[in-house]
This record gives C-alpha cells, sequence and structure tokens, in this order.
C-alpha cells in the first residue's frame, strides 16, 4: 500500500528546496512486475492539495500516488494511464516554471512514460493474444512527449553546457535526452520519418555536441541505425563507431546492442570482425556469416542466415546481410583461382566448386554472377561467353580496396 505521507513529504521536501536532484528522485516509478493473473484493481486515491509559492502540485502529486500504487499492484494499464496524466500536468508545471531546475526530473518523467507505456502495451498484447500488438498506450504517449520536447527546446535562455541546473538556466540542457526517448519511441512504433523532425534542429543548434556522454552515445546509436536504413552506410559506421567507443565498459548490454547494428554494417564495407569479439559479446548469429565471407564458404553463409533470419528481420538488417553474399561469391572465386593457378577460368569449374558446396548453379547463372563482381570491381577481368570463361586480370584480379570501402 502506497505510504501517502512519505509520497508527499519526499515530494513537497524536494520542491521547496528546488533540488534537482530530489525531484527526479520523487517522481520516479520502480520497476513494474506484471503478475499472470490478478483481480485487484489499484486504489484511486481523491484529490491531493500541495501548493508550494503560488503553484498547485495537488494535480502532480494525486497521479503519482495512482501511478504508484498501480506499479505495486503490478497493473501495467492503470499505471501508464496515471503516468500519462502525471506527465501532462508536469509539462504545465515545467513550462511555467522558471530555469531549468526541473530538467533532471523531467528527463525521469519522459523516460517513464515511455516505459510504462511499453509495459502496459505488452499487458494488453498478452490479454488479447488473438489480436497483433497495436502499441496504442505508446501512440498516446507520443505527443506528451512532443510536448515535453517543444518545452526545453523552445526556451529562449542561452545555453551554456555543464552549467548547473538552477533557476537561471536554459531549459535546452534537457533537449538531447528528450530526443533520443522520443528516438525509441518512434522506432517502436516504426514512424522514422519523424526523426527528421527533431535532427534538424537539434543538429542545427549543435545541441548533440553538448549533451551528457550517456545522451551523446544514445543519439548516435539511434542516428546511426537510421543511416543503416537509409543505405548511408559510411555515415552509419562513422556514428555507431563513436557510440561504441564512448560507451561505458561496463555497459556490456548497452554495447551489445550497438554491435547488432555496427557489425552488419562492417561486413557490408568489407570489415570482418574477430571471433573473440563475437564470443566476448555473445553475438553467435554472425560467426556463420563472418566465417562463410571470409573462406568464400557461401554454404555455411546462407546456413547462418537462414537458421538466424527471424533475428534479422526484427532488427532490420536481414537485407543488409542478405547482400554481403556478393563478397562471399568473390572470396569463393578468388579461391578457386588460387587453385588453379590460372587466369584463365572455365565457368565449368567454378560450377564444380559449387556443387562440392552442395548448391547446384547452371552456367547462366554463374556468367550473371560473376558478370555483376565484375562491374562492381570486385574482380578485374572478362568474360567470353561463348568459351565460358572467366579472364582474370594479370595484375591484382581480385582488388582489396573494391571491397573494404574507405
Amino acid at each position: 500500500m502506497v505510504n501517502v505521507q512519505a509520497k508527499t513529504r519526499a515530494l513537497q521536501e524536494a520542491l521547496v528546496n528546488q533540488n534537482a536532484t530530489q525531484v527526479a528522485t520523487a517522481l520516479e516509478l520502480p520497476p513494474i512486475v506484471i503478475p499472470s493473473s490478478s483481480s485487484s484493481v489499484p486504489t484511486k486515491h481523491k484529490q491531493q492539495s500541495l501548493i508550494i509559492g503560488d503553484v498547485d502540485y495537488g494535480s502532480l502529486l494525486t497521479s503519482l500516488l495512482d501511478a504508484t500504487a498501480a506499479v505495486e499492484m503490478g497493473d501495467a494499464e492503470a499505471a501508464a494511464q496515471a503516468q500519462l496524466s502525471l506527465h501532462k500536468t508536469f509539462n504545465q508545471v515545467f513550462g511555467s516554471s522558471e530555469g531549468n531546475w526541473l530538467v533532471p526530473a523531467l528527463i525521469v518523467v519522459c523516460k517513464t512514460t515511455n516505459r510504462m507505456a511499453n509495459a502496459a502495451d505488452y499487458q494488453l498484447s498478452s490479454k488479447n493474444r488473438s489480436k497483433p500488438q497495436q502499441q496504442a498506450t505508446l501512440q498516446k504517449a507520443v505527443p506528451i512527449m512532443q510536448d515535453s520536447y517543444s518545452k526545453t527546446f523552445n526556451d529562449r535562455t542561452e545555453f551554456q553546457p555543464g552549467a548547473p541546473f538552477d533557476t537561471l538556466g536554459s531549459k535546452k540542457a534537457g533537449v538531447l535526452a528528450i530526443v533520443n526517448v522520443l528516438f525509441g519511441m518512434y522506432f517502436r512504433l516504426n514512424i522514422l520519418r519523424l526523426c527528421k523532425n527533431l535532427i534538424r534542429p537539434v543538429e542545427g543548434r549543435k545541441l548533440n555536441e553538448t549533451g551528457t556522454m550517456a545522451d551523446m552515445v544514445t543519439y548516435n546509436y539511434y542516428i546511426g541505425r537510421l543511416n543503416m536504413f537509409e543505405d548511408q552506410h559510411d555515415k552509419a559506421e562513422v556514428c555507431l563507431d563513436y557510440a561504441l567507443k564512448h560507451c561505458h565498459k561496463d555497459a556490456v548490454h548497452n554495447k551489445k546492442c550497438i554491435l547488432k547494428y555496427l557489425v552488419p554494417v562492417k561486413l557490408y564495407r568489407g570489415r570482418l570482425p574477430s571471433m573473440r569479439l563475437l564470443d566476448k559479446y555473445g553475438l553467435e548469429e554472425f560467426k556463420p556469416l563472418v566465417d562463410g565471407i571470409e573462406k568464400g564458404d557461401l554454404r555455411t553463409f546462407q546456413d547462418g542466415l537462414v537458421k538466424y533470419q527471424d533475428g534479422f528481420i526484427r532488427q532490420g538488417t536481414y537485407l543488409m546481410l542478405e547482400k554481403c553474399k556478393t563478397v562471399c561469391y568473390r572470396n569463393l572465386f578468388k579461391r578457386v583461382h588460387i587453385i588453379m593457378q590460372k587466369h584463365q577460368i572455365s565457368l565449368h569449374q567454378v560450377a564444380n566448386a559449387f556443387k562440392w558446396l552442395g548448391m547446384s548453379m547452371d552456367l547462366d547463372e554463374i556468367e550473371c554472377i560473376m558478370a555483376n563482381l565484375i562491374f562492381r570491381g570486385y574482380v578485374r577481368g572478362y568474360l567470353s561467353h561463348q568459351k565460358r570463361v572467366l579472364v582474370l586480370s594479370k595484375r591484382d584480379p581480385f582488388p582489396t580496396s573494391s571491397v573494404i570501402r574507405s
């Protein structure tokens, strides 16, 4: 049962003292544990009264008590509804406050809203397994979160990075953290087009370069993923490299999340991760792909892609990894060239290599693959269609520079 007096006293003391950390702590909800079955209804508290100065925090306190009670009962739906009400009220309080002393509290409220909305949608989908997950609660949270972003970004006070949270500071100090929460919501709801509405203003004022290291790492992680989906692989690699390099050394889970997108980008750009790295972060799904590309073993590559395709599709990396098959073809032909020690290779011999791998392929298909590799610059030479022969250049027939992009 919620200790109303303790909650009220903690929030009141934090607001009276204008202590940014204490206010954030007072408004943060504990993790919710959803029970397998429950018939209990969480307590709805009567309207509270909490007036400090000329500001009425009564509605904020009431929503906080309702949300806390719902969390204790494991009712994610009720907790999310109360949290959305709390967030709306806090946006109003935040907008009329002086300075940026409430920014840490707003960031906590935004993160809690996101967490509770996801928990509520999960609980709803568990009850209605026959229906696809609609994520209705998360969709309701988006406009409230956007309002929080607007109230921070549109503050006219000059922003000074590293300045303390007080009654004189700029609310822009909270922009990057809230943008990261919105990115997470947009990705989950698959409305990536809205990310551009955040990126342009944030990067226009270089706010992406002035946040905490944690916020800058998160921002680069999402921007890297976005660039990857837009086929801007060079930019994706830069952003994801930054995120991995600056991620806290003990944040193993976060590094694994980054690598799930960085490794496919690296593979596509011709850079193979070590098996030691994959072992360290438990990225077993990439091992057959790396091994297949390195050895030109198309069977191992294809089997790995099929085995883990569900995970790759969920991550949105399947199509990029599928394109890496081109490098696998190139390395297979290179191995045939090394074994044959010839610059004129019959396509029948290449067909035998495919047959040995258990992947029979007719000569027309092999010729098509080879023509594509020559066009891309992965192989230097030309094809004799009449004689069914690949004539390789005597000087560097398999240039590394074409595969490994700078």
